[in-house]
């Protein structure tokens, strides 16, 4: 029997090693950030309590006016400072990254320099 191997596994392998290191408290949840073709994703997540402290994206309503005619990596940012001024709101101040196996370039370093941008220590 042949294993499937193509880049879909090679990153769910990536993310499993990652999350086996990376885990989010109450006092320093972990951001989790999720990338299609489209669109990015990133939560804040306290894995204790198993519940998302604030989330944003590029579909948000309230972003989507300021992300016309921008190029995948201007939302990254867009959205990662949105996200920390949310998180900011809600107290937090320090979290934890998980690229989600994603490789730290583009879109996802974008968003990790907005987030950075907006206040959040990582």
């Amino acid at each position: 029997m042949t294993k499937i191997r193509n880049k879909f596994h090679f990153r769910v392998n990536r993310k499993i090693r990652v999350r086996k290191k990376v885990f989010g408290f109450s006092d320093r949840p972990r951001l989790s950030v999720f990338r299609s073709l489209k669109h990015i994703y990133a939560q804040i997540i306290d894995d204790t309590k198993g519940i998302t402290l604030a989330s944003s994206s590029s579909l948000d309503v309230n972003l989507k006016s300021t992300l016309n005619d921008k190029d995948k990596s201007e939302v990254s940012n867009v959205v990662g400072k949105a996200l920390a001024e949310k998180a900011s709101k809600d107290g937090i101040s320090q979290v934890v990254f998980d690229r989600s196996g994603f490789k730290y370039h583009g879109r996802v370093k974008a968003l990790a320099e907005g987030a950075r941008e907006g206040g959040l220590k990582f």
